[in-house]
């Protein structure tokens, strides 16, 4: 068994709860929205972000019904952004399936990326905890910072490795690390042990997206769900490029 397949066993009663409010909330009485929503929502995906939330709060001895919809709030979020991002990346594959701003165009996936936050935020107010609302909404930030890193460093070749982890720190690592650590927080447990759930989120978070990067060079696009590729036609400075960039400059200094 693989280390998800034993963390999707341990949480799976409260992810099917999360699953079944995710399709609560995400409805409207504006059609194209949970349609969209939908699309994306059935594409899968493992679920990972809100998972740690859920197996950090049982870690911390938290196990009301509450969590599903802080659970709930952390997987809004990550779509949200996904959303987003397949529009400034112009992508036509996500988790297999055409991208949602493939089929309906990006004004309306802009738009409901724009919804499920709203939603998102919504669930955040409704738990009550200003604590986790700073947390959440501070990580929301983070994340649309570090999406603007990106869009600075493109096509720059004088990026830095160092420069690419602020990066990934920020758009992608940061909502494992705020998903971490609202378990503990949710559990009232001492600040130590919401820092170290943070960290191991954090550091899940950068191995997450350096192995991402490295598939899009490495990975079969039927296995990934995405078109290989994509970062390099896009000119994302990613730590394969970085890293053969500096090698090759340093091979033949007269380059740059």
């Amino acid at each position: 068994m693989s280390s998800l397949d034993a963390l999707t066993a341990l949480v799976h009663d409260d992810l099917q709860a999360v699953n079944t409010l995710i399709m609560q909330r995400m409805q409207s009485p504006v059609p194209l929205i949970p349609q969209l929503a939908g699309h994306v929502v059935a594409a899968g995906g493992k679920r990972l972000r809100p998972m740690l939330t859920l197996a950090s709060a049982r870690l911390c001895g938290y196990a009301a019904e509450s969590i599903s919809g802080l659970a709930t709030c952390v997987e809004f979020i990550h779509t949200a952004t996904l959303l987003h991002d397949d529009v400034v990346d112009d992508s036509v594959l996500r988790r297999g399936l055409a991208s949602a701003n493939t089929v309906w165009g990006n004004k309306p996936s802009v738009l409901v990326g724009d919804f499920l936050f709203s939603r998102a935020f919504e669930l955040m107010v409704e738990h009550g905890s200003l604590e986790i609302l700073g947390i959440l909404s501070r990580a929301s930030s983070i994340i649309a910072e570090g999406e603007v890193m990106q869009l600075i460093t493109t096509s720059d070749v004088d990026t830095t490795e160092a420069a690419y982890l602020d990066v990934i720190r920020s758009k992608t690592a940061q909502l494992f690390a705020a998903a971490c650590r609202i378990g503990a927080v949710i559990a009232d447990r001492p600040r130590k042990e919401a820092d170290a759930l943070d960290s191991y989120g954090m550091n899940l978070g950068l191995v997450f997206q350096l192995i991402d990067d490295v598939l899009d060079y490495s990975a079969k696009q039927a296995t990934l769900g995405k078109t290989i590729g994509d970062d390099f036609r896009e000119g994302k400075m990613t730590l394969p490029l970085v890293l053969a960039l500096s090698r090759q400059c340093r091979a033949c200094p007269g380059l740059r």
